[in-house]
């Protein structure tokens, strides 16, 4: 597929399904884009549609069918959005370090896939109030799903997740207790974690579309 050239070319790509209940418009939002008008159109449509899919069907949407709907923060952000947010001091990085995650149509330095979504999910929010209750649904995502990244943001304990061909499965955070909460070779990487989120639905696995 190429890039769109026109409003009826976007709006078909926006239609396309990567899962059950997500398609590609879902992403597609910008505050950025909107603001400075900067098109937040995917370059090489095919390579993000293939990452988004297994963003989608493999982390949000187990999320979605065991927590009900997720808030979607930020999404794609083509090559041109995110060079100007990172040039503009927007929280964006460079886009060689955000190439394979919020730039899912870039692969990274090792030729590898990838794509991360900022998300909110309102029940957690809805029932925890403690600065460091974060913690809680970080451990239930490494104990269920087959994470690359996360991180969590201080406002609604939004956070980034990605989908890797190379999963690293590193939990960080910016809010207290700061810094990285696992990674591999860390003591508290591997075993059951269970006590942090007791009280937690079960893994609820999605329906197949």
């Amino acid at each position: 597929m190429r890039k769109p050239g026109s409003m009826k070319g976007l709006e078909d790509l926006g239609r396309v399904r990567l899962s059950q209940n997500f398609f590609l418009r879902d992403f597609l939002h910008s505050e950025i884009a909107d603001f400075y008008r900067i098109p937040n159109i995917p370059e090489d449509p095919d390579l993000a549609i293939e990452a988004g899919r297994r963003l989608c069907e493999e982390l949000l949407e187990p999320l979605e069918a065991t927590f009900g709907r997720l808030h979607i923060r930020s999404g794609y952000r083509s090559p041109e959005v995110n060079r100007f947010g990172n040039e503009n001091n927007l929280n964006c990085s460079t886009n060689a370090g955000t190439a394979a995650h919020h730039i899912w149509d870039m692969r990274d330095f090792d030729g590898c896939m990838g794509a991360a979504v900022c998300i909110v999910v309102p029940w957690l929010v809805d029932r925890y109030r403690d600065e460091s209750d974060w913690q809680r649904l970080a451990w239930w995502i490494h104990d269920h799903l087959p994470y690359a990244s996360v991180c969590f943001f201080p406002k609604l304990w939004a956070f980034n997740i990605q989908w890797h061909e190379r999963p690293k499965r590193v939990i960080q955070s910016y809010i207290s207790p700061r810094g990285i909460l696992t990674k591999p070779g860390m003591a508290n990487w591997e075993g059951d974690h269970s006590e942090w989120y007791e009280g937690f639905p079960a893994l609820t696995a999605p329906r197949i579309f």
